[in-house]
């Protein structure tokens, strides 16, 4: 396994006095945007400082995946232990004030600032290589359209600063969703232009031009362009550079990193537990891990723990299919499960919480994916493993879904099959008894099966649902509490209403 941490420094520092007069000084010791970007290294740190915040807690390393979870259907509370923010978009009965949401919210416009001060300063620095800084322009363009990708869809229209604000009185009001993913496409069309196909060990962990094209498929697909999706995807397919891996588990274990199936991930490693409760760190210190383990691990604080619904979707042969999935224990936790490498059982007594009804036996089940319980027992679950944002097996089944809709369900159904195919899978492939696959609509319901089970738990559930609601592809809506004008979107956070002049209360999204 071998690692590579983007450590950023801090762009931008604003101090304040009371004293009226002190305002109009500058301090001649202080590194300002001027001053600041004059070379290669100087653009590099610039850019390593977006993925800092990308890494940090009010994004990757924890309330960017508990939002798409709490969202999705594939999770239930894991107990009383579970905070009430959390618990409120579990049960769909958020306001404007939760802070879950507007952490989100300011966690990806710091991203954009960041970025918005590398791509207007970027063009002017000096001693620096066209192709160096192409790239670093690229993985900029990059990061800020995976943040207007993930606001957009969120919450709809968004302000849209295509430069970094210069004064207080900069702000913006919300921009038409459509716009957003406007700007979205042309950022990585061109990030696209500059990113090079792979990097050599060192630089690990930054974006590519896969990256660039499978974000942009995920933002046609969120518009219902099947034919553009399919272009982005088929460019990935036919670079030849990804596979699916044999074993299914290496997608979300620490070994497993920088495989042949992964296109982006946001990297992390041990830190000692060192993490950086506070909220936003500038990656020069100890934001290098994630909690997602001690989350949602069974023998930490298993906040959330897989739905009945997502465990009872996985084909079994006691409901009548031709074979159990190995992706339920590939996926999941459950007692009688060997952890620790191999040297504890874990059973009832280590897991605290609620309990799961599976094929009407009642047991406790958690999640596997991302858990560092596979080699350790520490009760302290943070970890270093890398969230993978994009990887292969996502592109194949987008890839399917843009096919199906396009009139070619014999290519859908190949593509799933290659999936199902997976050495350490190996399932029956389609067409079978549940998922005849004969019709269009028959083929569709086999892709929201097939999406559900092998990208379970992996961020991806939340906008598949909100695409498909969108689109009017769904048979039934898959949320228990989903109230139309209302659950769609997520709230502008109030107090983004309370301190941007161009947005009040009348801007805020149905519902709210």
């Amino acid at each position: 396994m071998k690692k590579t941490i983007l450590c950023g420094a801090l762009l931008l520092g604003i101090a304040f006095s009371c004293n009226e007069d002190d305002l109009n000084k500058v301090n001649p010791n202080g590194v300002t945007f001027d001053t600041y970007f004059n070379n290669a290294d100087e653009l590099t740190a610039g850019v390593n400082s977006i993925y800092a915040l990308v890494q940090s807690n009010s994004l990757v390393s924890r309330e960017w995946f508990f939002t798409h979870d709490l969202r999705s259907d594939e999770m239930a509370s894991g107990g009383g232990q579970l905070e009430t923010p959390r618990n409120q978009l579990l049960i769909g009965v958020h306001d404007t004030g939760n802070g879950l949401i507007a952490s989100i919210w300011r966690g990806w416009y710091r991203t954009i600032h960041r970025a918005n001060v590398v791509l207007e300063k970027g063009p002017t620095v000096q001693n620096i290589t066209p192709a160096l800084r192409d790239r670093l322009l690229g993985e900029a363009r990059f990061l800020r359209a995976w943040a207007y990708y993930e606001l957009a869809t969120f919450f709809g229209g968004v302000p849209l600063y295509k430069e970094f604000a210069k004064s207080v009185d900069g702000s913006l009001p919300r921009s038409p969703q459509q716009e957003v993913y406007n700007f979205v496409i042309a950022d990585l069309k061109a990030a696209e232009a500059g990113l090079p196909a792979t990097y050599n060990a060192a630089n690990q962990g930054r974006a590519t031009k896969a990256a660039a094209q499978t974000l942009l498929a995920r933002t046609y697909l969120q518009m219902g362009d099947y034919t553009n999706a399919r272009t982005e995807l088929q460019k990935v397919v036919n670079s030849g550079l990804y596979k699916l891996v044999d074993n299914f588990v290496d997608l979300t274990n620490e070994e497993g990193e920088f495989n042949a199936e992964s296109i982006f991930e946001v990297v992390f490693a041990p830190s000692g537990g060192a993490y950086n409760w506070g909220g936003d760190s500038d990656g020069n210190a100890v934001q290098e891990e994630t909690v997602r383990s001690q989350e949602y691990s069974a023998i930490a604080w298993r906040n959330v723990i897989p739905s009945n619904k997502i465990l009872n979707e996985y084909e079994m042969v006691a409901k009548g299919d031709a074979k159990d999935d190995p992706r339920y224990a590939f996926s999941h936790w459950t007692e009688g499960d060997r952890f620790n490498n191999g040297t504890t059982t874990l059973t009832s007594t280590m897991v605290q919480g609620n309990s799961s009804v599976v094929n009407g036996q009642t047991l406790k089940v958690s999640w596997r994916k991302y858990s560092i319980m596979y080699k350790s027992a520490a009760a302290n679950q943070q970890s270093g493993i890398n969230m993978r944002i994009m990887r292969y097996a996502d592109v194949l089944l987008m890839l399917a879904e843009c096919e199906n809709e396009l009139g070619n369900q014999a290519a859908a159904l190949a593509l799933m099959n290659q999936v199902r195919a997976r050495a350490s899978v190996a399932m029956p492939p389609y067409p079978t008894a549940k998922y005849p696959a004969r019709t269009k609509e028959e083929v569709f319901d086999a892709i929201v099966h097939e999406r559900m089970i092998e990208l379970a738990g992996e961020q991806v559930r939340n906008f598949d649902i909100l695409r498909w609601r969108k689109h009017k592809k769904l048979r039934s809506e898959p949320l228990s509490y989903f109230q139309a004008n209302r659950h769609e979107l997520l709230p502008i956070p109030q107090s983004e209403i309370d301190n941007n002049p161009k947005i009040d209360n009348k801007d805020q999204n149905p519902g709210y």
